[in-house]
């Protein structure tokens, strides 16, 4: 067996990217010592569906979940992990056990005990309800408890990812004794959270803000220093540019935070500091995706002309403002032991694209429009970004209508009623392709209802036996072939146009001390944070 703690290096089958991105921001020296006490405003949009992570894998969940409930391991901004709830793990030398030694003492919020149980249930469920679940844990055959503080996940094939996936934010941990024999979509306990982390749920006023309050009996003591996290749903972009600039807000970032057009203004302001790293664990990533089940889409010459209308570098620099970093393939830059350089968007040609549609059966009617189509966008993505595609097909006698609704029915018309033609994701390719990228080409991923899945309805045979030998290959070099092949073929086949890593933006107070340590960023669990005047 191999063993390893927090304090031997770990193997890990991905690229250690933005590691040099992770430093470029400048933290300011910090007191000897935390400080205790404080409450923390933090802005956050749109409004999530739930709190934990374990149904669905929207921003708003995997931000403030970590908070309340935990993941078995943490990672460091190489993303070599650390302990959480483990604090010791081993390989066997078949690759095909993993076992976690427990941490003992943690206590439930409701001061049950945490065990081996809680573990084996939590992997178990999550290879069933998690949008990413099904591909990350495909292999998981069983979960053994020898004893409360032992886990054993017995594989069926290799994981090499697997690893790196059991952080708060994308594979929490949740307690047996309240979700066990209840349906897991609709449980209470998603939106009211028990967890072992270090803040407790205190109250979700709908529509207004939720309130967290410091886990006295917190396993890691003396944290939490803070007192309270308060999260405030502000939707208006100008409205939490001024709450953060008078001071009545402390931390926003992404969608909840300010409008792009705003950062440079935001870097000269005395109380503020502006932290542009990218998490290497979400890995940030946005895309535009077709509905194959559209008659029209199902025309690869239509979704080409489509694809050449859109011009993703001007794209880049008015709806980004130059901050994104454009990528034409589905694993992006950030994932760079991975990603086929070779892989440009398809060159902006709208006099092409008009032939190709004319060639195609599409003639300009009455009013010059040739096709009709509905397009949606996650809220995670702005409105400005829809409005450039609106106009971009319009130019080519595309009549696209852009749909706005709020986080939660987006998603269900998106994957429940696949009510869109087009629509503007942000699937983020996250720390593996198996993992973040698998789940929307693999034709196994399609389930109607599931968020965050396969969007497209794309099925490719080659692309998936890819994609599943990719999944179990060990050797890098042969992995790497894989996934080289796997985008050659989705570029060519378009089921979506790929716009790239977007701006990852957090605006926090000059008072505001530690609060990304891990790689997580701001999907971490807050414990580390503290407050000086």
């Amino acid at each position: 067996m191999k063993r390893w703690t927090y304090t031997r290096a770990m193997p890990h089958f991905f690229a250690a990217w933005a590691v040099a991105a992770a430093f470029a921001f400048a933290t300011l020296p910090a007191t000897s010592q935390p400080r205790p006490g404080g409450t923390l405003t933090w802005l956050i949009n749109p409004v999530p569906s739930s709190i934990v992570p374990l149904t669905t894998t929207a921003g708003g969940n995997a931000e403030i979940g970590p908070k309340i409930v935990e993941g078995l391991l943490t990672y460091d901004y190489d993303l070599k992990p650390k302990p959480l709830l483990a604090t010791a793990w081993s390989l066997s030398r078949d690759g095909l056990q993993y076992t976690f030694e427990l941490r003992k003492g943690v206590k439930w919020h409701d001061g049950r005990d945490f065990t081996s149980a809680d573990v084996a249930f939590s992997i178990l469920t999550l290879k069933q309800v998690h949008p990413r679940g099904r591909g990350t844990f495909a292999n998981v055959v069983d979960v053994k408890t020898p004893d409360a503080h032992t886990a054993i996940i017995v594989l069926s094939k290799p994981s090499p990812f697997l690893l790196t996936a059991l952080a708060s934010t994308e594979s929490p941990i949740v307690p047996k004794h309240l979700y066990e024999g209840t349906d897991i979509a609709s449980s209470k306990y998603n939106s009211a959270p028990v967890g072992t982390g270090p803040f407790v749920f205190k109250e979700w006023v709908q529509g207004s803000h939720i309130i967290l309050e410091r886990n006295p009996n917190y396993w890691d003591k003396p944290k939490p220093y803070l007192d309270r996290v308060v999260v405030r749903f502000v939707l208006d972009a100008a409205s939490r540019a001024a709450a953060l600039e008078s001071g009545t807000a402390d931390l926003a970032n992404g969608t909840g935070g300010i409008p792009l057009s705003d950062v440079e203004r935001f870097k000269k302001l005395a109380g503020i500091e502006i932290d542009t790293r990218i998490s290497p664990y979400l890995g940030s990533h946005q895309q535009i995706y077709f509905n194959l089940d559209t008659p029209a889409l199902q025309k690869r010459e239509v979704r080409k002309a489509i694809a050449q209308a859109i011009d993703v570098n001007a794209f880049a620099k008015t709806v980004w403002y130059g901050y994104g970093t454009p990528s034409a393939s589905p694993i992006g830059k950030g994932i760079s032991r991975y990603h086929d350089a070779s892989i440009q968007p398809y060159p902006f040609n709208p006099k092409e694209a008009e032939a190709a549609l004319e060639a195609a059966g599409f003639k300009r009617g009455a009013g010059g429009t040739r096709l009709k189509l509905r397009v949606l966008y996650n809220p995670f993505q702005e409105r400005r970004a829809a409005d450039f595609v609106r106009q971009s097909l319009g130019r080519i006698g595309i009549d696209a209508a852009v749909e706005s609704y709020d986080f939660a029915t987006y998603v269900n018309k998106t994957y429940t009623e696949r009510a869109f033609d087009i629509t503007l994701e942000s699937l983020t390719n996250l720390f593996d392709p198996t993992v973040g990228v698998q789940r929307v080409f693999w034709s196994k991923n399609f389930k109607v209802g599931l968020p965050f899945s396969n969007a497209p309805h794309y099925v490719n045979p080659e692309v998936d036996r890819l994609l599943e030998a990719a999944a179990v290959e060990t050797d890098e070099a042969k992995r790497r072939q894989l996934f080289t092949e796997f985008q050659q073929i989705v570029h060519r086949d378009i089921p979506s146009i790929e716009l790239g890593a977007n701006p990852a933006i957090t605006v926090l107070a000059k008072k505001v001390r530690n609060y990304a340590p891990t790689g997580e960023h701001i999907r971490g669990s807050f414990a580390d944070l503290y407050l000086q005047p």
